[in-house]
């Protein structure tokens, strides 16, 4: 008698975002509160005047409860969520503790009040045409968005990197370190799911670059649809799975117990690193 393998892998993870001018915080807040507790669900979501950006984790059908509900409720309806693409991947056990819905000022915190992505941000890029460029070895700059310990676990094989320890020293980090001939050339941002690069490329075109992308829905959707191709090692996420390998698997990469680094299985074998001890990026500090 033949037999199939079983998926065992029964927690759906959604990642999304939508900038959008939100009203009414406290009273979205409490409703979606209310939604995730009676839908079991786990993650966080952040609202603010300039939009909405949610990561969550349950079972199937709850998820797509949840989802039903931003679509249809009248609360959310306006907000245009019908149109937000979620990215989606499962694992076999929940990767959040808790659920969070917070207000804050900015839903990706760059510190520019002035760059709205509501009103304007760079054209997307999809993935399908970012590897027809890289395929065809098309002169331009790829570059990196992300935090720098994001960055080790994993990036594009052409990528530009830079010295990031915040998201909010984007901006002069690329007017410190960009060449100024890269402001004539066509520019590719990326990040994990595409929402910092929303404001990175306006920053940018707001230095003097005359053609700035962002890549379509971020490595997440790059791996979704193109799988690992140009992309080396893996993907840092921002819950307990650490990283998710091009198939949007969850890796053996794993955080440092003290300063919280990510680690990857190669650099998990030196022996600086000692299970909530230390690890190479803090042994030092000990």
């Amino acid at each position: 008698m033949c037999t199939s393998l079983l998926n065992t892998k029964t927690i759906l993870n959604i990642a999304a975002y939508r900038f959008v001018a939100v009203d009414q915080l406290p009273e979205r807040r409490e409703a979606l509160s209310t939604l995730c507790q009676n839908l079991s669900l786990k993650g966080s979501i952040l609202l603010s005047t300039e939009g909405i950006n949610l990561f969550l984790a349950g079972i199937e059908g709850n998820i797509t409860a949840f989802i039903t509900y931003l679509t249809e409720n009248p609360l959310f309806q306006a907000l245009g969520m019908d149109s937000v693409s979620y990215k989606k991947s499962w694992s076999e056990n929940q990767p959040f503790n808790r659920m969070l819905v917070k207000l804050k000022q900015e839903i990706i915190p760059l510190g520019l009040p002035e760059i709205q992505p509501s009103q304007h941000t760079a054209p997307a890029l999809p993935p399908q045409l970012l590897k027809q460029w890289l395929d065809e070895g098309i002169e331009f700059t790829l570059l990196d968005t992300r935090n720098d310990y994001e960055i080790r676990l994993g990036t594009f094989e052409k990528a530009t990197v830079l010295d990031l320890q915040h998201f909010r020293d984007f901006p002069s980090a690329c007017a410190a370190q960009l060449p100024a001939e890269s402001k004539q050339k066509p520019l590719v941002l990326f990040c994990t799911g595409g929402i910092r690069c929303e404001k990175a490329s306006v920053a940018l075109e707001q230095q003097g670059y005359s053609e700035v992308y962002q890549l379509e829905g971020g490595i997440l959707n790059y791996f979704e649809q193109c799988g690992g191709a140009h992309y080396s090692g893996d993907c840092f996420v921002f819950d307990k799975r650490v990283a998710l390998n091009p198939r949007l698997e969850e890796t053996e990469a794993t955080l440092c117990y003290c300063c919280l680094n990510p680690l990857s299985v190669a650099e998990q074998q030196s022996p600086d690193y000692v299970v909530e001890v230390s690890c190479p990026y803090c042994v030092d500090r000990q």
